[in-house]
């Protein structure tokens, strides 16, 4: 079990890791947009008075079914506003996009190659049949932000569950 885990921190490390250079590799133009990537871990805490809550903490030990949350902190650090920025994450392969995910991410379910929203995305399998796409078929998500203005900067996130 202790291998599993490690070699699914790895995986996630890794993803989060590579996240804040995929984004921007993907830009046609250089940009004064920076952006950082995290790998957190949803935690419910009960408080003294047995209330619980959820906390996002860094992954130690996860398993499967373990929920982590996925983010992307990006600025604009120059001094014209940017327009139409596209940030897009690959979900690293040891997990699948959460059920409750915001149901209005544009997603990818054939490597990055089209997009949309998941309920409006097929599968093709080997026997040519077509199903719906499902939340475990997402392997990217991408948002693009209309415009940044100077100086401002957010937050993206997305939720995904350990496979």
């Amino acid at each position: 079990m202790k291998s599993l885990n490690k070699m699914m921190l790895a995986c996630v490390a890794a993803a989060a890791l590579a996240m804040p250079a995929l984004p921007l590799a993907a830009q046609a133009n250089p940009s004064p947009v920076t952006l950082a990537g995290d790998v957190k871990a949803e935690k419910i805490i009960t408080d003294a008075d047995g209330k619980k809550r959820t906390e996002l903490v860094e992954p130690t030990t996860i398993v499967p079914g373990d929920r982590l949350v996925f983010g992307t902190d990006y600025a604009n650090n120059g001094a014209e506003a940017v327009t139409n920025f596209t940030v897009t994450n690959p979900l690293p392969a040891a997990v699948r996009l959460a059920p409750d995910a915001d149901a209005t991410l544009d997603v990818s379910v054939d490597g990055g190659k089209t997009w949309g929203k998941l309920d409006g995305l097929t599968i093709t399998g080997s026997d040519g049949a077509t199903r719906p796409a499902i939340h475990a078929d997402v392997t990217h998500v991408r948002w693009v932000l209309t415009r940044i203005a100077p100086g401002d900067a957010g937050r993206l996130t997305y939720p995904a569950i350990i496979r």
